[in-house]
This record gives structure tokens, C-alpha cells and sequence, in this order.
């Protein structure tokens, strides 16, 4: 792996795609600093190293030019929090003023280019627009695991600028050590907790866990499709009737493959879809017209805690109910603090993917766990087989 760990940093200019896509509060304050932590030790190691920073990411979802809540202004004094120095904003990231400040910059000094998305050309994977960002530094690093499975400028094209000093930042590496674990080394049982919504959003991923793993947990939204296809009443329960046929097949294929599929026993329904709903418990498979499961019960949260406790390689992707409103996000709360007692008892624990990352970060039990990843949607596509570019373009 190309990693930055051996690489002679003096006096070099490193241009790193960091992820600083972050929460921002009405008053543009950070409410969650996950993902700038996550880039501080590749930051450091290259200063410690002699060399200066170059930091480029992009942040939200701009329309096309300017927008001044997408700023990555916004990110600057939190940034020189966590890394005790200084950071040079600039407001462009290919505007001549932007490239006359970092061809002579210093060593140890960090500068952050404006977001890049502001320019339409970073989504289209514009090469030119690659070739302008290339300028500002003599290495390239890629430790943006979030953006790794989109083949944007900034992340897959531009290496193509640095055919002998391309590199993964600390970061990267540790994110495929990671999941490679649960991918070619995981150490039995090995168990799957799959949750959200939809089974459309995940279905590739649990027909691709069933070669890796030996249980898998289905919970959330996308429990009732699998209930429904075994015949059960589901009520006015979240369902796709367009993938029951393929849930059925699913559980065709777990026979087969002699994994075991764990569906919850009973559910928290509610009379309507809110916070100050009436609630109930009941069998996940007799639920009344009039009622939708917004949570698993608590025989399904002690059914779960007995499977995790039993294994020793788990993953966990996605909430088990409505985790947002506080009277339906019991389930995955008792889920993430199995997932803690699992990890002392000396199993190996991987999370990804928003609102089960969300959860543990909420309970502050990150560092409890063994690895929580930055990337939702590109640790799905790296479990899933798929060749990120983000990763592509550093490897060729």
C-alpha cells in the first residue's frame, strides 16, 4: 500500500483531499468535528516531516458558484484548534491569487482552499480543472475515505498529475485495514448488523456479507419487507412490495449459504409517524391496521445482544428504528452498547454509515469500539466488491 508513512516530506508542498464535509448549526458552527480529527494525523506526520500542508475537500451540496453557507471558512478556526497552528484560508482553489500563496510556501505552514465544489467541474471529473489543483503541490494525498467512491477531479483524476508521488494519508490506510478485516480476515462467528430504511438501498450489500459472514442481524425500516415476505401483518409499517419477491430470495439464499438471518421478534409501533405518537409493543409479524413499527422491542433488542455477545467479527450499518425521534430510538442505542461490551469482551467491531456512526458518536462511545469508519456510502461500495476510483487512482 502507497502510504505516506516512509516518504520524505522536507520542504515539499503535500496537496491533500481531505473530507470536511461537516454539520454545520444555523450560526455555521460545527456540530460534529468527526471527520476534521480524522485528517489530523496526516497532517502532522507532514509538518513533523519538514513539509507544508495544502488542504482542499468540498462541503455540502453548492448549486453551481458561490454559496457563502458552503464556505469552508466556516471550518478554519476548529481546524487550527485541533492542530495548534495557524491555517491560511484562501478563497479560491484555482484562482491565481490561491496559486501565487502556495508555490512558495514555507514549511510548516497550512492553507485551506475554498471549496471545490464551487466549481461544477470537480463533480464532472473535469481533467483540466484537475491539472489547475494539481498545481499547488509536489505530493499528492488522498485521505478523503468519504468522497473515495465518487470519480470526482479532486479525488480520482488528479493523481494522474503525480504518476510518482501519489499517496494514502493515514486515514485511507486505516480505513482499508479496517474493513479489510471483516472482508479476508475475519475471526469467526462473524455477524452483519444490518439496518435504515429501505432493503433497495442495501440489498447488494447483504447478498454480498453472505460470503463473508455467518449471521446477519436486519433491523430498522427495511425489517418489515422481510416480515411481509414470510407472510407476516405488517400494519401501516414502512414496506417496499416491489422487493418482496427479492427478500424472499434473500432468505432463499441464506439457507443455502447456511447463514443465519435474524429478524426482530417484536416491534415498539406507533399510531402515527411522530415523537408524541401512541406507542405499543407487539409481535413484529401481528401488527394492526393503523399502527407502523418505528423501533425493535425489547425481546428483539435482548434477541440481538445474545447474537453479538456470541461473535467475534461484527459490522454495523444503519439504526434499528427512527433514531432521529427519542421515543423510537431505544433499539439502536441497545445495539450500540452491545456493539461496546462485544469490543471489551475482545471481538472486533466495525461501524459505518450515518445514522449508526451518528449513534455512537452521540453516546461518545467511538473510541469503545474498535473502528469507526468516515465513509458511509464508500465503505457499502468497498464491502460490496466495488473498485472505488478514489482508491484506484492512488494504486495504478
Amino acid at each position: 500500500m502507497k502510504t505516506i508513512s516512509n516518504v520524505d516530506f522536507e520542504n515539499k508542498r503535500a496537496l491533500i483531499r481531505v473530507d470536511f464535509n461537516v454539520p454545520l448549526n444555523a450560526d455555521n458552527k460545527i456540530t460534529d468535528n468527526t471527520r476534521i480529527k480524522a485528517a489530523v494525523p496526516t497532517i502532522e506526520l507532514i509538518l513533523e516531516k519538514g513539509g507544508s500542508v495544502i488542504l482542499m475537500s468540498h462541503l455540502g451540496r453548492p448549486k453551481g458558484g458561490y454559496e457563502e453557507k458552503f464556505s469552508l471558512k466556516h471550518v478554519i478556526s476548529e481546524l487550527e484548534q485541533l492542530i495548534g497552528r495557524k491555517v491560511k484560508f484562501l478563497g479560491d482553489c484555482i484562482g491565481e491569487e490561491a496559486f501565487n500563496y502556495t508555490k512558495d510556501l514555507k514549511k510548516g505552514e497550512v492553507v485551506m482552499l475554498e471549496n471545490l465544489r464551487f466549481y461544477g467541474e470537480e463533480k464532472s471529473g473535469d481533467s483540466e480543472f484537475a491539472k489547475k489543483l494539481s498545481k499547488h503541490g509536489d505530493i499528492y494525498i488522498n485521505d478523503a475515505f468519504g468522497t473515495a467512491h465518487r470519480a470526482h477531479a479532486s479525488t480520482a483524476i488528479i493523481a494522474e498529475n503525480f504518476p510518482n508521488d501519489k499517496y494514502f494519508g493515514l486515514l485511507l490506510e486505516k480505513e482499508i485495514k479496517n474493513i479489510d478485516v471483516l472482508l479476508h480476515d475475519p475471526k469467526p462467528p462473524t455477524t452483519a448488523i444490518i439496518g435504515g430504511a429501505k432493503v433497495s438501498s442495501k440489498i447488494t450489500i447483504i447478498e454480498k456479507l453472505m460470503d463473508s459472514v455467518d449471521q446477519i442481524i436486519i433491523g430498522g425500516g427495511m425489517a418489515y419487507t422481510f416480515v411481509k415476505a414470510q407472510g407476516g401483518q405488517v400494519g401501516d409499517s414502512l414496506v417496499e412490495d416491489d422487493y418482496i419477491d427479492t427478500a424472499k430470495k434473500v432468505l432463499e439464499m441464506a439457507k443455502e449459504k447456511g447463514v443465519q438471518i435474524h429478524l426482530p421478534s417484536d416491534t415498539i409501533i406507533a399510531d402515527k409517524f411522530a415523537n408524541d405518537a401512541n406507542a405499543k409493543s407487539c409481535d413484529i409479524s401481528k401488527i394492526p391496521d393503523g399502527w407502523m413499527g418505528l423501533d425493535i422491542g425489547t425481546d428483539a433488542i435482548q434477541q440481538f445482544n445474545t447474537v453479538i455477545q456470541s461473535s467475534q467479527t461484527i459490522l454495523w450499518n444503519g439504526p434499528m428504528g427512527v433514531f432521529e425521534m427519542e421515543n423510537f430510538m431505544n433499539g439502536t442505542v441497545a445495539i450500540a452498547n452491545s456493539l461496546v461490551n462485544a469490543t471489551s469482551n475482545g471481538a472486533f467491531t466495525l461501524i459505518g454509515g450515518g445514522d449508526s456512526v451518528a449513534a455512537i458518536n452521540m453516546l461518545n462511545l467511538a473510541d469503545k469500539v474498535s473502528y469507526v469508519s468516515t465513509g458511509g456510502g464508500a465503505m457499502l461500495e468497498y464491502l460490496e466488491g466495488k473498485e472505488l476510483p478514489g482508491i484506484k487512482s492512488i494504486t495504478n
